[in-house]
């Protein structure tokens, strides 16, 4: 894991480069990732993308109002258009009757709400918000295993082993 939590190398062999990196085969690091699947230690891999880096300047977060009974195949919909980075359902709050979230991108503001029109005709959801992006805050891989004399223990033969930090969280 503490090879991987900086993130994949940038590269047209990453799996490789990363297993590398660990010290094993890149079929050992496969067979690890499989096994931590399977225990529900790892939920999945993705990338990271700077919007911004690649073009897509505009994006919002869109709240949507959806009825209960229809959820299911409304985000299926929204989740389906390319332009959509997040799709995800949500509680409502006494004050907010949204429950269906999606993040859009695109070039500029305009595009975005162009995109959002076309979702909202695709789904037939006409109830929604778009909460546009001011700045981002944060966006780097969190971090599991601290490599420091505070942070590590010795196994039973007396090697130095990290502790996991932020066993709250899960990989995603």
């Amino acid at each position: 894991m503490a090879a991987l939590q900086a993130g994949f190398p940038r590269s047209r062999t990453p799996y490789k480069d990363a297993a590398e990196q660990a010290g094993i085969s890149t079929e050992q690091l496969l067979a690890v990732l499989r096994d931590w699947k399977e225990q529900g230690i790892l939920r999945r891999i993705g990338a990271i993308v700077h919007h911004e880096k690649v073009g897509l300047s505009g994006g919002a977060m869109v709240a949507w109002q959806v009825d209960q009974d229809v959820v299911e195949r409304v985000g299926t919909t929204l989740a389906g258009f390319k332009e959509v980075s997040h799709a995800y359902e949500r509680k409502t709050e006494e004050n907010w009757p949204y429950n269906v979230y999606t993040m859009v991108h695109g070039t500029d503001a305009r595009q975005v709400e162009r995109t959002v029109k076309r979702m909202s005709e695709a789904c037939g959801v006409r109830d929604y918000r778009i909460l546009t992006t001011e700045r981002e805050l944060k966006k780097v891989p969190p971090t599991y295993i601290v490599n420091d004399s505070r942070s590590s223990t010795l196994d039973a033969r007396g090697t130095r082993q990290s502790r996991i930090e932020n066993r709250e969280s899960s990989i995603e």
